[in-house]
């Protein structure tokens, strides 16, 4: 069994350690920072400048452990029930103990009155009892009743109908074998007849599992082998950092970090991808010809000001324009420009202007994808090269830090820019869209000076790098606080 970041999880009540699950993109890891506690647990630094800050707290398995027992002691002194029915009371109600306080309150009971004792029936004077599951006669002592509904079947049956289930995945939503009863059974009855080794630990595991999923302000870190909750102020769509793994994700949907586009659009939109990115691949070569020469140029960087090593032309990877008025024409090369008369054209016409649209916004997608991955191997190239500047006594690593923050601060714009394409994609033509666009264009404008000057930073100047930094920040800091749903 393996044990959690903050210390050893094998006698947990939730039973065994659990881990997350895909791979994080490259760079864009060292913009959040943390606090930690003596308990293990790493806040995010307060940040409310930013746009994209949310509070949040990354938790180890112990950690969230203690946060379901406090509650779980709450309801169960208040109202005076098991700790098993309080847990169950807890997670159908979302852990929400107000709510369960204001359903569940106690109530006095009317002073009973004296009753006759029953009298003796052929059930409760026989020692032997009918199985309705197995059809046995099977002694009363081996007879088990729920709690909750009362429907009494043989321990034998019982136990066969929990390791099924529990072998099947199903933990919390557990119900009685009583046709037509849908009461769920309390845990105790579970581990009190569950006997094969190993299946106790794994229904309190399952559980666990469950009653995080159902929690509204916790969630899993979807990292790779990552033993991490995150627990956020409220479930909103906006940046999570895992302080173990690093791993960026979106704390409302669980996907990769999407900011601007919403929960709903990003799925829509890396679906389609996934239906037609062969087709755009094939169309959008990795190539292009030299707009005026004609040779065939490969891109080697993330800028997309491109200078032909032939004829020295300066252009633009994207729409191929003079980089010398490109300056003020981003607007044009980012937009899509929408062929207002489409509606009358047929629809082998229209069909084929849907997909010169996609791939007009898929191409820039998968443009800066690429790009953040090759500005990658250009900050290892620079702390290669700051590394060598130190060792040969030109200065010290403090005095060529703005490289390296340049660098990540990059990254993190092209991230944010990239994601403005399923946005935008999905925006129908309006006075908005055109803002955006606008903004969208701004950026661009801002990262690719950036990024020029970072390739080229041996002729840098360090003060015209840092204002630049100022200014692509504050570009796209503008954008979400315009745009960013939450």
């Amino acid at each position: 069994m393996a044990s959690d970041p903050g210390g050893d999880s094998s006698d947990s009540e939730f039973g065994e350690d659990w881990s997350g699950g895909s791979e994080e993109d490259p760079g864009y890891d060292e913009y959040y920072s943390f606090n930690d506690d003596d308990e293990g647990r790493a806040s995010q630094f307060n940040n409310n400048d930013d746009p994209e800050y949310f509070a949040y707290e990354c938790l180890t398995v112990a950690n969230v452990e203690k946060i379901f027992n406090d509650s779980i002691e709450t309801v169960r002194s208040t109202l005076g029930v098991s700790h098993a029915r309080a847990k169950q009371l807890l997670h159908s109600n979302k852990w929400n103990i107000p709510d369960i306080m204001a359903k569940h309150s106690p109530v006095r009971p009317p002073s009973p009155r004296p009753r006759s004792p029953p009298n003796p029936t052929p059930a409760t004077m026989s020692t032997v009892l009918y199985c309705y599951v197995c059809a046995s006669h099977v002694p009363q002592r081996d007879f088990a009743a729920a709690r909750s509904c009362g429907h009494n079947f043989c321990k034998t049956c019982w136990q066969m109908h929990f390791e099924i289930q529990i072998h099947q995945g199903v933990s919390t939503t557990m119900s009685c074998m009583s046709q037509d009863c849908d009461i769920l059974v309390d845990e105790d009855l579970v581990l009190s007849h569950v006997k094969t080794p190993g299946l106790g630990e794994r229904y309190k595991h399952l559980c666990f599992l469950d009653y995080v999923r159902c929690h509204p302000n916790l969630r899993f870190c979807p990292g790779p082998n990552c033993n991490v909750v995150i627990k956020g102020s409220e479930r909103v769509a906006k940046n999570c950092v895992c302080a173990a793994c690093k791993f960026r994700f979106c704390f409302k949907c669980g996907y990769s970090y999407h900011a601007p586009t919403d929960c709903e659009t990003i799925k829509r939109w890396l679906t389609k991808c996934a239906d037609d990115s062969e087709t755009a691949n094939y169309i959008s070569a990795h190539t292009k010809d030299c707009p005026k020469c004609n040779i065939c140029i490969e891109k080697n960087g993330g800028c997309n000001h491109m200078q032909c090593y032939n004829c020295k032309h300066d252009f633009c990877w994207m729409c191929l324009g003079d980089w010398r008025t490109h300056g003020s024409e981003y607007y044009e090369c980012s937009r899509y420009k929408e062929n207002p008369n489409i509606a009358h054209e047929s629809a082998h016409a229209q069909a084929r202007e849907a997909l010169k649209k996609y791939l007009h916004y898929f191409e820039r997608w998968e443009n800066h994808s690429k790009s953040m991955k090759l500005e990658a191997v250009t900050l290892e190239k620079i702390k290669n090269r700051i590394t060598e500047k130190v060792m040969s006594g030109c200065g010290t690593w403090i005095d060529w830090q703005y490289l390296l923050d340049a660098a990540q601060l990059l990254a993190k714009c092209r991230y944010t820019l990239q994601y403005t394409y399923p946005y935008a994609y999905y925006m129908e033509p309006s006075p908005r869209k055109e803002l955006f666009e606008y903004q969208q264009a701004q950026l661009e404008a801002e990262i690719e000076n950036l990024s020029w000057k970072i390739e080229h930073a041996e002729t840098t100047d360090r003060g015209d790098l840092e204002n630049q930094i100022d200014i692509a920040e504050k570009r796209r800091t503008s954008l979400l606080k315009d745009f960013l749903a939450t």
